[in-house]
């Protein structure tokens, strides 16, 4: 299977082999991202996760092994990321803006280039399967935004327009008109400053916040596996080395602090640091990669 949005338990299930069942899920466009993330049950072989990784390994992908759980590993901690990007597009900034302040950080694709990529509808299915999984934790933006503007046919860069419109000529993306008016009926009151720094942690903090917990839960086996799917399938800043190399840089002292401003100034449950993050933060020695 190549959806983060079917269980591969679920398929698994319905099969008289489920020990023979994994997930692979490749990243487009296939033949240019490097990552192939692959998906084990509880019932998978060994042999049979093994197979799967030659396969990678054979179609020269990068691959790691993670648990089946909603939206695997990437798409799980895309997911909260680009609800925030959507919660501040809301707040009143533009997608422009979004798209500079994302690429400051590192990221090389801006987050509203990113959502147009991906495509709004699939954008806004992901966001409406993961938000029942996981509940509060993954609010922020309207998922109603997105669904108004997939029913007025901005579905991203495959329709020829989404937050940008897209001409098929190179050059500069003119924002979309029409979704600037969706924006507007979505509007939300500005929280916090907006400034730069702030607006980048509030994606930062999504993104490292939910590979902690992924790490938590055991869906990844290691923090290794969670920056190269994170620097791999989904372009997190390569000079940063994923989100838990940048947790031990920063300081998971001084990430839990401004994680905790932000759930003073922005609110709700999303900026709540997870358990594993809170007692790394409680004693220093503590580092996700040795060296």
């Amino acid at each position: 299977s190549n959806t983060s949005a079917l269980p591969i338990h679920q398929i698994a299930q319905a099969s008289k082999r489920p020990e023979k069942v994994v997930g692979m899920h490749y990243f487009s466009p296939v033949d240019k991202m490097p990552l192939l993330e692959i998906i084990t049950t509880d019932k998978t072989s060994d042999d049979t996760a093994a197979a799967a990784v030659s396969v990678g390994l054979k179609q020269g992908k990068t691959v790691i092994v993670v648990k089946d759980g909603p939206g695997f590993y990437t798409t799980r901690i895309l997911a909260p990321t680009l609800a925030e990007a959507v919660a501040l597009l809301q707040e009143g900034l533009s997608p422009k803006d979004l798209d500079k302040l994302t690429k400051q950080f590192g990221f090389p694709v801006g987050s509203a280039t990113l959502a147009d990529e991906v495509g709004i509808d699939v954008a806004s299915h992901v966001a409406e399967d993961l938000g029942k999984a996981f509940g509060e934790r993954f609010g922020g933006g309207n998922p109603e935004l997105l669904k108004a503007m997939v029913a007025g046919g901005h579905l991203g860069r495959k329709s020829g327009k989404g937050f940008f419109v897209y001409s098929g000529k190179g050059g500069k993306r003119e924002v979309n008109g029409e979704a600037e008016k969706i924006l507007k009926e979505f509007a939300t009151p500005k929280k916090g400053s907006h400034d730069a720094e702030e607006i980048q942690m509030r994606l930062a903090a999504r993104f490292v916040n939910e590979s902690v917990l992924c790490l938590q839960e055991g869906i990844l086996r290691n923090p290794v596996d969670g920056d190269i799917g994170a620097v791999f399938g989904l372009g997190f800043p390569p000079f940063h080395g994923g989100p838990f190399r940048y947790l031990d840089a920063y300081g998971a002292d001084k990430f839990v602090a401004r994680m905790e401003r932000l759930h003073e100034t922005i609110g709700g449950e999303r900026f709540v640091p997870c358990q594993m993050m809170l007692d790394y933060a409680k004693d220093p020695t503590k580092k996700f990669h040795k060296r």
